[in-house]
């Protein structure tokens, strides 16, 4: 059973969020060092300031409202979704999943592209029906009292396009977790999937490189993630100790996704809005905030690791299910060599892009969107 669902948090959750962001206590770094050290202390300020006077977060309700938004129960979790039907006759569903730190903001500006390209300047029968879920744990779903992995995130996403929504088959879309939950996905349910498209490499072969440049690009890896380990442990181990700072400072929750934001997406000249609006930003950090998941968003880090980290069982590796990779080039976590890749995936479409970065449907919407529309043909 489905309901109907529109967002409408309540004013005085947004004003206490204003007010604490408006009386936060700055302190001062005698050498700020930019974005060295972590978020930068003066786009901190600029973009609170912003926050506090002319962001207007009813905005972003009305663009989320302006889809058809429900809520369902699976397995004991109350799920949102998005759900916009296709405007064509055959229209495929597609499922959209984010990841961490980010929401369903992601997909807001490609929903309507995709499942009405008649409005721009494509053709109806190229149409899809698009579903975007908040992961459980996350944003508009219910809050989790125990952490659950993209595993069995999978499974509830697969009764949700399957029990709920009747379809018999779909494609799975994601980057982040999302890539994982399309992953496992493909693992468990390969009959519900005409095919699955990934932004991300996460997933590892549990047998490791085999060439000497499958060996090189594990060192050169694990070289350029040591610097990104500190979130994933804290998250992965002690969530709950980092949600006591977090649940009290809206502007610390906006540093430690604004850091993210920056880090792993393709700006010009270190300049984060060259790629995203301060809109943009506040409105991904204010999903966290306004529905006090910022701590149960986390667990999907210690979930991963309760359901074995990031490595598939072989049993039935390379999967089947026809598989789309899009590497944009400034991810963060670099992609293996192909040879890796296709030990773990069915690739038929394996497509290096000129730009864009690990938030790709936000970043680069328009290459996203043609990529999954030439996987849609390849598979037809």
């Amino acid at each position: 059973m489905i309901k109907p669902f529109k967002v409408k948090i309540s004013e005085k959750i947004i004003q206490n969020i204003y007010s604490k962001v408006k009386n936060y206590e700055w302190y001062e770094i005698p050498d700020d060092r930019g974005w060295n050290y972590g978020t930068n202390l003066q786009y901190m300020k600029e973009i609170s300031k912003y926050w506090v006077n002319k962001f207007d977060w009813r905005q972003t309700e009305k663009k989320i409202n302006k889809f058809k938004n429900y809520k369902t129960v699976i397995n004991g979790i109350n799920i949102h979704f998005i759900y916009e039907k296709g405007s064509g006759n055959n229209s495929k569903p597609i499922l959209l999943s984010h990841g961490w730190p980010g929401s369903i903001i992601e997909f807001l500006e490609i929903i309507e592209k995709l499942a009405h390209p008649e409005k721009f300047g494509g053709k109806k029968e190229d149409s899809f029906d698009v579903i975007v879920p908040s992961l459980p744990g996350f944003g508009f779903s219910q809050k989790l009292s125990k952490p659950i992995g993209p595993r069995k995130m999978a499974s509830v996403f697969n009764t949700l396009m399957t029990k709920v929504l009747g379809y018999k088959k779909y494609i799975a879309q994601g980057g982040d977790f999302g890539g994982v939950i399309s992953t496992w996905l493909a693992y468990d349910f390969p009959k519900n999937l005409f095919g699955i498209h990934i932004n991300i490499l996460i997933i590892r072969h549990p047998d490791g490189p085999k060439t000497l440049e499958e060996k090189k690009w594990q060192e050169r890896f694990r070289n350029d993630q040591k610097i990104e380990d500190g979130y994933r442990t804290q998250q992965a181990t002690k969530p709950k100790t980092l949600s006591y700072a977090m649940m009290d400072s809206p502007v610390g929750v906006a540093a430690w996704i604004i850091e993210k934001m920056y880090g792993w997406s393709d700006t010009k000249n270190e300049k984060i809005e060259s790629v995203y609006s301060k809109d943009t930003i506040l409105s991904n950090i204010m999903i966290y905030l306004v529905t006090r998941t910022f701590y149960s968003a986390s667990l999907i880090y210690y979930g991963r690791r309760k359901e074995g980290g990031r490595s598939l069982p072989k049993e039935k590796l390379p999967l089947k299910v026809p598989t789309a990779a899009a590497l944009f080039p400034k991810e963060y976590l670099e992609w293996a060599p192909k040879s890796y890749v296709d030990r773990i995936y069915n690739i038929v479409q394996w497509t290096k892009m000129s730009k864009g970065g690990h938030f790709a449907a936000l970043e680069q919407p328009d290459l996203f969107i043609k990529d999954i529309r030439n996987f849609i043909r390849k598979l037809k």
